[in-house]
């Protein structure tokens, strides 16, 4: 995004928008980041006890807060925007502009809350290609293209490329969102097992798709 703002018209403004931008975006994911982990270990942890229905819970539980934080964090930089600005550039020009782009950058947000816990949970499950897979999809084939056509063809410049953004985004909690929702979370006891110690069947957990 940085290397596309570098070749627009008035590069120098875009390019500050565009790194102001990420790094708010990545101060605020810090938060979802934690309840992204927190909700990794959890679900894991849940399934492996054989208890599927604490698993969803803990989601569940994850996904309120981290969008209740970032509710709270947009609140705060829409209120904010240009005391938050200032941190950046005292720019009066750049200041004005990265008020127009608050609104964005909100959305962005409220969406990177949900994809971070749901790639936590989808860790949890075990599908840690499946999550990589999905950030490669979603961001280079799709957010990267949108976000081309919108800020050079509609000459949107530093809006068309968060808009590319936040397409990338919608499509990555998009795809997680409905996994996680259609998975079918059984535990399935599966006899043959022996414990060396116990010789009691060990319970595997397995978490099956529709």
């Amino acid at each position: 995004m940085v290397f596309l703002a570098g070749v627009m018209p008035d590069s120098k403004i875009t390019t500050s928008l565009i790194a102001m931008c990420v790094n708010t975006e990545t101060i605020a994911y810090m938060i979802t980041y934690g309840l992204s982990a927190a909700a990794s270990t959890r679900v894991s942890n849940e399934l492996g006890a054989g208890h599927p229905n604490r698993a969803k819970n803990s989601m569940a539980v994850s996904l309120k807060l981290s969008v209740l934080l970032a509710f709270l964090v947009v609140l705060a930089l829409i209120l904010g925007r240009r005391i938050w600005a200032q941190l950046f550039s005292y720019s009066p020009a750049i200041i004005q502009k990265f008020a127009s782009m608050t609104p964005f950058l909100a959305i962005s947000i409220i969406l990177d809350s949900l994809q971070g816990v749901l790639s936590g949970v989808a860790r949890g499950f075990g599908w840690q290609k499946f999550v990589f897979y999905v950030n490669l999809g979603t961001f280079y084939p799709i957010g990267i293209p949108i976000a081309y056509l919108i800020g050079f063809k509609l000459k949107l410049y530093a809006k068309g490329l968060w808009i590319g953004i936040i397409s990338g985004l919608s499509c990555q909690a998009g795809a997680l969102l409905l996994i996680t929702k259609y998975a079918k979370w059984t535990k399935l006891n599966l006899h043959g097992y022996r414990d060396e110690e116990s010789s009691s069947p060990v319970q595997l957990n397995v978490l099956i798709i529709k």
